[in-house]
């Protein structure tokens, strides 16, 4: 059984190599998007130390 896995090393280390690239390309990917406007806000609204207000989840906009 030795000699089976051995044969597969190459081929296990190929195909990890080749996800640790697609991943790192994805990666990349995200972290050149802009960040959405929405976000900037809710980022902006955490520093400053406010909070939109929103409706309650029962509809009625009531908020306790």
């Amino acid at each position: 059984m030795a000699g089976a896995n051995e044969d597969d090393t190459p081929k296990r280390q190929a195909i990890r190599a080749q996800i640790d690239e697609n991943l790192k390309r994805v990666y990349a990917q995200a972290l050149s998007e802009e960040l959405p406007d929405r976000f900037k806000d809710l980022l902006a609204q955490l520093k400053n130390g406010t909070a939109a207000s929103t409706p309650d989840k029962s509809g009625t906009g009531d908020t306790p």
